[in-house]
């Protein structure tokens, strides 16, 4: 029986993350993953024809730039090619682009309003102070507001100075935003419905949340955080689709002597004595290992992988409770052409963008009212991208590949499981809406994958297909998540750590929760401390 130094569950961006650093730092260390490919929710698949579907995850920004270049990803293949700028299609034929040259965007404005162009400035530079904020502790350990060990009052000290340094006003601002809907939020720079909708759509993906819903600012930081060559708030895709994260993630593991196992499903972490001993795969084998990284979701980990016996009857509770409601569907459509739109020119530069269907707050709401309901939106807000006018890797020459990320979808319909049919129905609601605004749109489709919060549940294990791997509230948050007194990445028992997004600092594709768990783990085991350190903003 084989034994390693550590055994990391999950080869999803996490997970390849942590088993990165930690065979960096010298450890023997096996990555298993339950299906055939690696990357999770970030996997690139090929299900139809020569087409190349980024599955889930679809765009990136958040990947910390830190991690980026400290496991030379580059270098193992990761190219991200930056783009700028969405639009709204309006149901009066009109559009709203908000471009990311400053001068267009001001111009675009003020078509719908003077005052609202005016106002953007102010609303950009307040956004982007949070954003600045919140940033320089994304790589940083939470501290245990309940300890009174050295490490974790310096971190207080360190948040609370922080904190303190940027100004009384600041202070009051940034409590209002953190408990604030979006729709508050916006309501204090702007006046046009269509501005406002284009802008809230970060406060609500993901989430089970609708504009009005307090804690939706918050969200908003996580589609503005992030960065691609620099530029706070942009976006890029991964050339070869979101799979190239995992890949080079994979091959920075695996050049540190790291070893990676697909098709290695784990049926349960064994415990001895109250510390880990290893993992039972489905097949039966058993492989030893004094330290468990799990990069599943909490649910899972704890409520699946584990002896109910093995756990505290309060913890165990505490995570049935944890929030991990499913908000969100996707379609990866092949396509035999570029559609066109009426709104837009062949030549638009708002078609290498984002495109949104809702022009309101009102329609917004609507379409969260009916996942309140237990059914998907019939209205709804839906993310189209098009990243084959960017990486034509993804498909053959003169074909395209579109990707559609939807609010709301839930995981259950009237809670019970989904039928084929209503899947279908749910499919058919997407490409109807986009059809009314792209005349050709439904006669190029050559093929349509549809995937609901059950069928990411199913494939990719996590729980109601949440992609935060739990909801982003402020209970659920800082040194609250995912459970008050496990927000340091280590687990209930010995020798056991949690590096997923269910741990701070959240969801996204950031690797972020991967690597600073590694970092507790080699401060554990009185090694180097060889994890980046936040580069700060300018």
């Amino acid at each position: 029986m084989k034994n390693y130094d550590a055994i990391v569950i999950g080869a999803g961006h996490n997970g390849l993350t942590n088993a990165a650093y930690l065979a960096k730092s010298g450890l023997h260390v096996l990555c298993l993953e339950k299906n055939d490919y690696i990357g999770g929710a970030t996997a690139s698949r090929s299900l139809f024809d020569d087409r190349l579907y980024s599955n889930c995850s679809y765009v990136c920004s958040l990947l910390r730039p830190e991690i980026y270049r400290d496991l030379e990803l580059s270098r193992h293949g990761l190219q991200i090619i930056p783009y700028d700028g969405d639009t709204i299609l309006m149901e009066n034929g009109d559009h709203f682009g908000h471009y990311a040259d400053e001068e267009v965007l001001y111009r675009e404005m003020s078509r719908f309003s003077r005052s609202d162009a005016d106002a953007y400035e102010r609303y950009s530079a307040d956004t982007m102070r949070q954003c600045k904020f919140i940033r320089e502790f994304l790589l940083r350990t939470p501290p245990d507001p309940s300890s009174f060990k050295p490490r974790d009052l310096k971190e207080l000290a360190f948040l609370g100075a922080r904190f303190f340094e940027l100004g009384e006003q600041f202070m009051y601002d940034t409590i209002r935003f953190w408990t604030m809907s979006i729709a508050e939020y916006l309501d204090e720079y702007f006046e046009t419905d269509v501005i406002k909708a284009a802008l809230s759509g970060g406060g609500i993906q993901g989430t089970a949340l609708g504009i009005h819903s307090p804690g939706t600012s918050y969200v908003l930081l996580h589609h503005a955080m992030g960065d691609v060559d620099g530029n706070m708030g942009a976006w890029g895709y991964a050339r070869g689709g979101m799979g190239a994260v995992a890949d080079a993630l994979g091959n920075a593991f695996q050049s540190y002597g790291g070893e990676l196992r697909a098709s290695a499903g784990v049926e349960q972490i064994t415990v001895r004595n109250g510390k880990v001993t290893g993992v039972a795969l489905t097949t039966g084998e058993e492989i030893h290992a004094k330290i468990i990284v799990s990069a599943l979701d909490v649910k899972n980990t704890f409520l699946r992988c584990m002896d109910k016996n093995d756990l505290d009857e309060d913890f165990y509770r505490r995570v049935e409770n944890f929030k991990s409601r499913g908000s969100s569907g996707k379609l990866n459509i092949a396509l035999g052409g570029m559609p066109t739109f009426s709104a837009l020119s062949k030549d638009s530069p708002l078609l290498r963008g984002d495109i949104h269907f809702i022009d309101s707050m009102e329609r917004l709401e609507r379409a969260y009212d009916d996942w309140k309901d237990g059914t998907w939106s019939k209205d709804p807000y839906v993310d189209l991208v098009f990243p084959t006018l960017h990486d034509p890797t993804m498909a053959p020459p003169g074909k395209h590949y579109a990707s559609c990320f939807i609010q709301y979808c839930p995981a259950r319909i009237e809670g019970r499981d989904w039928t084929e049919e209503e899947r279908e129905q749910f499919g058919q609601t997407i490409i109807d809406q986009i059809a009314e605004y792209s005349p050709d749109f439904k006669s190029l489709i050559e093929h349509v994958e549809i995937r609901t919060p059950a069928v990411i549940e199913d494939e990719i294990g996590i729980t109601e297909g949440n992609i935060f791997h739990g909801e982003l509230t402020m209970d659920q948050l800082l040194f609250n998540r995912p459970i008050p007194g496990y927000a340091q990445y280590r687990g209930p028992v010995g020798g056991m750590y949690l590096c997923a997004s269910g741990s701070h600092p959240g969801g996204g594709v950031m690797s972020a929760p991967g690597c600073n768990a590694a970092r507790e783990i080699l401060i554990d085991l009185k090694r180097a401390d060889i994890t980046p350190v936040n580069f700060g903003d300018d």
